[in-house]
């Protein structure tokens, strides 16, 4: 096909009549081209014999274009902007401070300290433009695949990874659920044992969701029966404030727990046995090798080794 393709329209023909289409003159042409006029002539007959159709015409003493001329004038533009495109982007690509990163964020996980980073990061490189978008976890695996997303950030069991070939994943921290409540039976207590969960319903994250799932598997491999469910919402902020106005029970990753803890009344205690998931960047493994992901992925190493971020994580 490379070879067909050469031969019916060989490049340089191309280049050459671009030329000659901007000035519309022979001489001018070919001494801008450093070739003589002969040349040049050759060359635009080859191309309207590979097009099968004249390209140039005179009136008078005036060099213009004909119809298929500017057809095929409009066409090797637009074919030429593309490549031009298509070099910005192989250089961006190649660049550890410009161009795109665009991130998906499955709605269950607390966006803050990706906002916060986000922010902090366009400060110190405002070259890179950041996306990040909510996305369920269908919506994930088809971004990452089709390409519409470089990153995705997930709980992400490990042996699913395993079985994705193309996928890697780079943790972003250890997280545990929490088991949230009013019930001052409670105080004192330093973990929690399933069946006390059941004493109240529960608000839940809708059944198809991964944390939902995490928590039924782990209460059907302790044996326990699933809480009653009086809610299902999909935000973690909206399931910590209904439990906190309804005294239900709820369960929530202690990183969220950690950050919003001041905004209500509720105790948070360790399940027992403990409900471990790992919060992850998930990306195809060919990404890791693009210089602004590497850059992106250290700087968010050093913005979370911060203490005085930590502190004011706590804090907040």
């Amino acid at each position: 096909m490379k070879d067909q393709l050469s031969k019916q329209f060989p490049s340089r023909s191309f280049f050459y009549f671009l030329q000659l289409a901007e000035t519309l003159n022979y001489t001018q042409s070919a001494q801008i081209l450093g070739i003589t006029q002969p040349a040049l002539t050759q060359q635009i007959k080859k191309l309207e014999k590979s097009v099968d159709a004249e390209l140039f015409y005179m009136l008078g003493k005036q060099l213009h274009l004909t119809e298929a001329g500017k057809t095929l004038q409009k066409a090797v533009e637009e074919v030429h902007e593309v490549l031009l495109e298509a070099k910005e982007t192989i250089q961006k690509d190649k660049s550890d401070i410009s161009g795109k990163i665009t991130i998906g964020i499955s709605a269950s996980i607390e966006d803050k300290v990706f906002t916060d980073f986000i922010i902090h990061y366009y400060q110190l490189f405002p070259n890179i433009e950041i996306t990040l978008f909510m996305v369920n976890r269908k919506e994930v695996w088809y971004s990452l695949e089709k390409g519409k997303i470089d990153l995705a950030i997930l709980y992400v069991p490990e042996q699913l990874i395993k079985n994705w070939g193309s996928y890697e994943t780079k943790c972003i921290l250890k997280d545990e659920l929490l088991f949230l409540h009013h019930n001052q039976e409670f105080c004192g207590k330093e973990t929690i044992s399933y069946e006390e969960t059941l004493s109240k319903p529960w608000v839940t994250y809708p059944p198809s969701y991964f944390v939902a799932q995490v928590i039924s598997n782990a209460f059907k491999k302790q044996q326990v029966k699933l809480p009653d469910s009086i809610a299902h919402l999909t935000k973690p902020n909206q399931m910590f404030k209904f439990s906190n106005e309804t005294e239900s029970y709820t369960a929530l990753p202690r990183s969220f727990f950690q950050a919003h803890e001041c905004e209500g009344m509720l105790e948070a205690l360790p399940f027992n046995p403990a409900i471990d998931m790992e919060l992850s960047f998930v990306f195809r493994k060919e990404k890791k090798n693009t210089p602004r992901i590497e850059h992106f992925f250290t700087n968010f190493e050093r913005y979370l080794q911060d203490e005085d971020y930590i502190s004011r994580l706590k804090n907040n």
